[in-house]
């Protein structure tokens, strides 16, 4: 007698039996069958990756850093608040050559592995700078700005490269790609939260130093990943074909940017970030001051800036349930226009008005920063759709690391205006008298991108509005040389997809 045999259950199927299975405790469980789902699917080691990355890394180190960075350089380095805000511009410079680090990957293995090296990398960026920074408590401020930097560029390098594994997955589990980019979300989401909630405590405990010292374990962690990896030996990798690769990868760019329908976009995204002029660490150190300002403690200025991470997260939410379908320039129009006038919570602030109308400091800058980190999410994440809807087939990786590294460079020119305008207004550490005006100044400008608003296309996120010359151009300069490597893995020409596959669910 012959048995059939049956076919074993997929791991969503697993999943699925075992969310029906119970009744409260599925609001306990799912979480963890879901990451079981994951890992069966794929592997331990990417979900570990993404986790440490997106959550450890980026979430809680991030905002350990911010805190961390900011009383450092008030504290220790005892700089101006116009010098820290150009410092800080100078620090977020390695994300400005994402595409680079994200070629790199894709073209250039290290003896066989195209992602494992570049996390150990990252991880030794991170662990060195951090150490150093945490032992020399008497650093000399061009040293601290180097090895900022470095660790920045180990964050930078590590999420592009966690970008091209979720990419890969993407490719390889199309189904889960909605889950993958779910799990970075999340991950990044409840990391930021944590992180900001301790890192108050943590600097008012064992001081920024301190808090750079304990920086070393998420990017120990990011070693680790690159150590644990499941990733393919590909020991015959032909290097003469990397710079033809870049010339390729170039070469297609360049074809994409002279077009008016993408050019004319970038302009409006770099300027929109550009002329929102950021003066962070002028309200920074007007918030620790013992005479003008309200004198927050370092746990409180945690506190706030956890509630902006919830914030910003129901911003996310807000525009994925609700304004995600709504033409691109009319919901720039209004959220451009809610980020100008919530600018004006902070000149309420700083004037005292507050206290006039009888609301405390804390309760008034929570509600603020709550506000304004809710709208400026809503501005960016149309921004984020648009960028991918410029992307063309062929180049889409690359091409949107490229617009990400135009936003950034937007983001550079913001806090190096916004230094250059504390400057010259002679807002110090001391004395604020001019603060008022450089908020006041700053929220004029949040209105000017409204003028240029010709730059963007009236078309909603469901519809395509590149010409499709410009998609062959950019598909003959981006295959000049594809059919010498048909026979070729295609692992090898998996490109950083994810925030382009379902940007706005980030």
């Amino acid at each position: 007698m012959i048995v059939e045999e049956e076919n074993p259950p997929t791991a969503s199927e697993v999943v699925e039996e075992n969310e029906s299975n119970g009744g409260f405790c599925d609001c306990i469980c799912a979480p963890i069958y879901w990451f079981k789902m994951l890992a069966m699917e794929m592997h331990w080691s990417f979900v570990l990756g993404v986790v440490a990355v997106y959550g450890i890394s980026q979430g809680l180190g991030g905002a350990l850093a911010r805190v961390g960075t900011e009383y450092y350089m008030k504290d220790v380095q005892k700089v101006q608040p116009s010098e820290a805000q150009i410092y800080a511009g100078i620090t977020s410079i390695p994300w400005l050559v994402k595409p680079l680090w994200g070629l790199l990957t894709d073209v250039l293995p290290i003896v066989g592995y195209h992602r494992r090296p570049y996390f150990i990398l990252a991880g030794f960026l991170g662990v060195i700078s951090m150490l150093v920074l945490s032992f020399h408590k008497d650093l000399h401020l061009v040293l601290a700005l180097f090895f900022l930097t470095a660790g920045s560029a180990g964050v930078a390098i590590a999420d592009v490269t966690i970008d091209a594994c979720v990419a890969q997955n993407s490719n390889l589990h199309p189904s889960l790609a909605a889950d993958m980019q779910s799990l970075c979300a999340l991950s990044s989401s409840i990391g930021s939260l944590v992180g900001f909630s301790i890192s108050g405590v943590f600097v008012h405990l064992i001081g920024p130093t301190g808090v750079f010292g304990l920086l070393t374990i998420p990017a120990g962690l990011v070693l680790a990943v690159g150590i644990i990896l499941s990733e393919p030996h590909k020991p015959n990798f032909v290097y003469g074909q990397v710079n033809q690769k870049f010339l390729d990868a170039c070469k297609a760019m360049w074809t994409t940017l002279k077009c008016p329908d993408v050019w004319r976009p970038c302009l409006y995204m770099y300027l929109s970030l550009a002329l929102s002029l950021n003066i962070n660490e002028g309200l920074f150190y007007w918030y620790t001051d013992s005479k003008e300002g309200p004198l927050f403690s370092q746990e409180t200025i945690g506190y706030i800036f956890s509630v902006g991470s919830v914030g910003s997260l129901l911003g996310a939410i807000l525009y994925q349930f609700t304004l995600k379908d709504h033409p691109f320039r009319e919901l720039l129009f209004w959220t451009q226009l809610l980020y100008g006038l919530s600018g004006m919570l902070d000149l309420i602030l700083v004037l005292r008005l507050n206290l006039k109308s009888g609301i405390p400091d804390y309760f008034f800058i929570v509600i603020a920063e709550g506000v304004s980190q809710m709208i400026g999410r809503l501005k960016w994440m149309p921004l984020l759709v648009l960028s991918s809807k410029l992307c063309p087939p062929g180049i889409e990786g690359t091409f949107f690391a490229l617009l990400m590294s135009i936003d950034n460079l937007g983001i550079l020119s913001s806090s190096w205006g916004g230094g250059f305008l504390l400057h010259i207004l002679r807002v110090t550490r001391l004395q604020f008298h001019n603060l008022w005006l450089a908020i006041f100044i700053r929220n004029i400008l949040r209105l000017s991108p409204l003028a240029l608003l010709f730059l963007v296309p009236p078309s909603d996120p469901n519809s395509s509005f590149l010409p499709s010359q410009t998609f062959q151009n950019t598909k003959q300069a981006a295959h000049t040389s594809h059919h010498e490597n048909e026979n070729k893995n295609e692992d090898d020409n998996i490109e950083l997809l994810p925030l382009v596959n379902n940007v706005d669910s980030r």
